[in-house]
């Protein structure tokens, strides 16, 4: 198999588990509180990454790295799993699916917007153009959110926009500030996080939970499947390339994707709104991605 095959591979294998994690954010805050699901799989992610650093002989060199790396971490950790999976999850507890997750998307055109404070990129007509269109997306999808429940909770909306703005702004912080391989970086990122989520439990204890199968299943899959391997998939998609932007065009087969699985294991019934919606954020990402 061609290096470009098994990047083609690779890329798939992550858009295909990217798809599911809709799904299983929903599933898993059935029976975990927000806070203790992100605690959960976080430790579930740190395990995770620690295994495929030993696999790639690169262990050693993330525990040496630490130390300097601290400081970056603690920024980075603390909006990235903290912060942002906090607001992402809270979120989906408050959303439809099929509404938090197209919204979750328009973080691509986020980018283009911070990158502007962040990066000192100008704004170009594209840029703009792509804005129009993916807002215009969100204010269409939130049409479907009140079809789905009869109302909509427009603080969970708002959550969902902010989320975009977390990562998108961890992205951009994260190329200035991270010269690191980025599988280290991201294994120092979620091992500070483990002592600030103690902090947080310890300080508002989440309810009990009834543990069972499919508690610690879900569990283990966010952590496994949204924060660690398929993160690795796509990094070594990348890695074995020569054309990155043609990979990138896959990514857009992740919320189709997602949409159905929603409609078959949640049940939620797909509206003809999400998906006018999720084709005027789809455009606004082209757009805001194309060279002027």
């Amino acid at each position: 198999m061609s290096n470009e095959s098994k990047a083609v591979a690779f890329a798939m294998a992550a858009i295909l588990l990217w798809s599911t994690v809709a799904t299983a954010f929903k599933i898993a805050l059935q029976y975990h509180s927000v806070i203790g699901l992100l605690a959960g799989a976080s430790l579930t992610s740190v395990l995770v990454l620690m295994a495929i650093l030993f696999a790639q002989g690169k262990l050693l060199r993330a525990i040496r790295s630490f130390p300097s790396n601290l400081l970056n971490a603690l920024l980075l950790g603390s909006l990235n799993p903290v912060l942002y999976y906090l607001v992402l999850f809270e979120a989906y507890r408050r959303l439809p699916a099929q509404v938090a997750q197209p919204v979750n998307y328009t973080w691509a055109i986020t980018l283009a917007l911070l990158s502007v404070p962040i990066l000192k990129h100008r704004l170009t007509r594209r840029d703009l153009w792509g804005l129009l269109l993916g807002y215009s997306g969100v204010v269409v999808i939130s049409i479907a959110g009140k079809e789905v429940t009869g109302s909509l909770d427009y603080w969970g909306l708002a959550l969902a926009i902010f989320s975009t703005l977390l990562w998108a702004g961890f992205w951009l912080l994260n190329t200035k500030k991270n010269n690191l391989d980025p599988i280290i970086g991201l294994f120092h990122n979620f091992l500070v996080s483990l002592p600030i989520l103690g902090l947080l439990i310890w300080f508002v204890p989440p309810p009990p939970v009834q543990w069972g199968l499919m508690s610690i299943t879900s569990l283990v899959y966010v952590g496994l499947f949204e924060m660690g391997i398929t993160f690795v998939f796509w990094q070594m998609a990348l890695m074995r390339t020569g054309n990155a932007a043609r990979l990138g065009t896959l990514i857009f087969l992740s919320p189709l994707i997602s949409l159905f699985l929603i409609h078959l294991v949640l049940k939620e019934p797909l509206q003809l709104a999400t998906f006018l919606g999720l084709a005027l954020i789809i455009a606004g990402v082209i757009s805001s991605r194309k060279k002027p």
